[in-house]
């Protein structure tokens, strides 16, 4: 049966084709988020109706982009643009604005669901943070890779390769035309003050969260007049891009003392803060045959640390606390597992690094001090943001539009400060302690057992909307609809201990099909002398996903095992287990009645070696936990087109194969 007297064997062409194809477009085409409209000036933005998604649903809209210079130092400087979109008030006659500033550094502005909470008198309005919402966009896979192929995100080994990489990463960005020294807070300011003149407001009120506060306090410094309100949740204070451990330490002691209060709690130890520091202190380096990387465990639990909330299970504090309670190696060797899956693509580190430095000498000075003194978690999460004592503020550039912000200045603009209980990546303390006094017109509201950003929208969300909407519409800030929220100790629904099992059930369980798939496809073959051409088709395009997957995890075990410092959707593991497994499949289940034997081979060799190219075409056309996908898709349709075409060209393996005796005989 020829290509062209089956319908079937073209369809399947034209699609294996076409998805190696799309996949090879995908690998290959340059990132352009946004791009300057022709024409533009500094300063114009276009704009069109659109809709935006929230929590409420899609809601009436207004999109565009805005241009703006890359550096407002240089005359000379480049445009770039970025997005803005304006959620639109339900009311007839809206008052202020409200210009939403979100955390990070390295994270989108432009994500913000809750924004329906706030538009019945008010226009919400999202302006791109430069360097990750705009045409230009500052990522550091170089940075990226260093940390998901380590000893540990931020382990002795890793931390020298994580400076030189943030270093190589400046270069290219430079190489490439951009100014890093005009990713800064102050011009992100200025961004947002050229969005605010465009839409033509006389004033606006400020929402930010976390990183966002320090833009928030930037502005208010330097456009005080066009500022109505300002209402800053979870709040950081200049200096504190840097975690100190002093200060975390604190935080275990507020929980001990919540701890001593809870009779759960309390039954599991006298002591929550020196158990915590016992276990840490005695992190073993292996579960079974799976090695656990100590600083991933530290840094996740810094990170889980911040929320006291179920939204974000597995990481909150109460799942953590329980893992370190439970002295589990188990749970400490999912942590160290999730810690690699979770944290190293979390953020852009090149506008991290541009936003960041703002904070750099006083990561300097934390490390001129001697760093840690001997705390519960060390310095593994300050390591994680800055690369050690010798890392980014010693090889990234510093803007000269930092000098005058990296100091507490006074502000007379009216100003609200939320803060978490026990939030451990913004303590309420320093907010009162440091920015309350700052602020002539200034009020903070701490709510009991709220940890950071996360719980403050997560946790009574009309108390949150009653508390914000008064604010900004009185200036009175009415939080009487918030309880306190306790710490329960108890809810822990996914133990670490669990995701451990979890982990390896999955993995092993995925592995052990995928074999068990295979053989049962040679079995098959081997009985019945082959696959018919239907039944071969519905083989080879069925079994593409549970032989990808086993392929996979085959890789995966291995790496937790074997090979620990590479990371578990990285080529190395994704591309040999995938390739052999998917490639062996499809030649299996290929018709092969009446076949050369010289034609079996080239099929072999044609599903195997397409296998493992489209696989390895799929790692990098999607990056993270969709590479592995992506690799099996395109494993699936490079094996499959590549015996389409020793099919097709059946008759060229038999020149190519015949002997000389052969040849004249014929």
């Amino acid at each position: 049966m020829t290509l062209l007297k089956s319908w079937r064997p073209l369809l399947a062409f034209m699609v294996t084709g076409g998805l190696l194809v799309s996949l090879c477009y995908l690998a290959l085409r340059p990132e352009h988020l946004l791009s300057v409209p022709e024409g533009a000036a500094s300063g114009s933005l276009t704009m069109r109706p659109c809709g935006y998604d929230t929590e409420a649903g899609t809601v009436a809209a207004d999109c565009g982009t805005l241009a703006v210079p890359e550096n407002r130092r240089d005359p000379k400087s480049e445009l770039i643009a970025l997005p803005v979109t304006r959620v639109r008030a339900t009311s007839a006659d809206p008052a202020e604005p409200i210009f939403r500033l979100g955390g990070g550094p390295g994270r989108t502005n432009m994500d913000f669901p809750q924004a329906s909470r706030l538009t019945g008198q008010h226009d919400v309005v999202l302006v791109g943070y430069r360097g990750i919402d705009g045409s230009r966009r500052l990522d550091c896979p170089e940075v990226t890779a260093v940390m998901q192929s380590a000893d540990g995100i931020a382990g002795s080994k890793t931390l020298p390769a994580m400076t030189k990489a943030f270093e190589l990463c400046a270069d290219r960005l430079t190489e490439d035309g951009i100014d890093l020294t005009g990713y800064s807070a102050l011009q992100r300011v200025e961004d947002l003050e050229a969005a605010r003149t465009a839409l033509g407001y006389s004033q606006i009120n400020l929402l930010s969260s976390s990183a966002g506060t320090r833009t928030a306090m930037i502005y208010s410094w330097r456009h005080p007049a066009v500022l109505h309100r300002s209402a800053m949740v979870s709040v950081n204070t200049p200096g504190h891009f840097v975690w100190d451990p002093r200060i975390t330490d604190a935080q275990f002691a507020q929980y001990t003392r919540l701890c001593d209060d809870d009779d759960a709690c309390a039954a599991r130890t006298s002591d929550l803060a020196e158990s915590i520091r016992n276990t840490a202190g005695e992190i073993p380096e292996r579960w079974g045959p799976f090695r656990i990387k100590d600083t991933n465990v530290r840094v996740l639990s810094q990170y889980a640390m911040h929320h006291n909330g179920p939204a974000s299970a597995p990481n909150n504090a109460p799942t953590i606390i329980d893992a370190y309670l439970s002295r589990d190696t188990g749970a400490l060797w999912a942590m160290s597992v999730l810690g690699d899956l979770a944290l190293p693509d979390s953020i852009a580190w090149g506008e991290f690094a541009s936003f960041a430095m703002i904070d750099g000498p006083a990561a300097q000075r934390y490390y001129d001090s001697g760093g840690d003194p001997g705390s519960i978690l060390g310095n593994a999460s300050t390591d994680f943001l800055w690369a050690g004592e010798s890392g980014l503020f010693t090889v990234w550039p510093d803007s000269p539009d930092n000098a005058k912000y990296r100091q507490m200045r006074p502000s007379h603009v009216e100003t609200l400060l939320v803060s978490g209980e026990v939030d451990f990546s913004t303590p309420a303390q320093l907010a009162t302690d440091e920015l309350l006094p700052a602020l002539s017109r200034g009020q903070q509201v701490i709510l009991p057992g709220l940890g950071h950003t996360a719980d403050f929208w997560e946790h009574r969300p009309e108390a949150g909307k009653r508390l914000l909407t008064t604010f900004f519409d009185t200036g009175k800030a009415d939080r009487s609809q918030f309880d306190r929220r306790p710490v329960d100790f108890e809810a822990v629904p996914w133990s670490m201990s669990t995701v451990a099992k979890l982990l390896i059930g999955v993995t092993l369980t995925g592995a052990t099909l995928g074999l068990a798939l295979l053989a049962v496809i040679a079995r098959w073959s081997r009985r019945r002398g082959g696959f018919g051409p239907r039944t071969s088709v519905w083989v080879r395009t069925g079994t593409v996903i549970p032989l990808g997957l086993g392929g996979w995890l085959l890789g995966v075990l291995l790496i937790w095992t074997v090979g620990p410092d590479d990371f578990v959707a990285s080529a190395s593991v994704i591309v040999p287990g995938t390739g052999l497994m998917v490639g062996l499949g499809a030649y299996l289940a290929w018709p092969r009645h009446e076949r050369s034997s010289q034609m079996r081979r080239a099929g072999l060799v044609a599903a195997v070696c397409g296998a493992f190219l489209g696989a390895w075409i799929g790692c990098y056309a999607l990056s993270g936990l969709l590479a592995p996908a992506a690799a099996i898709v395109g494993a699936g349709a490079a094996a499959n087109l590549g015996l389409l075409c020793v099919e097709h060209f059946r008759r060229w393996p038999d020149r190519i194969w015949r002997t000389p005796a052969m040849r004249k005989s014929s």
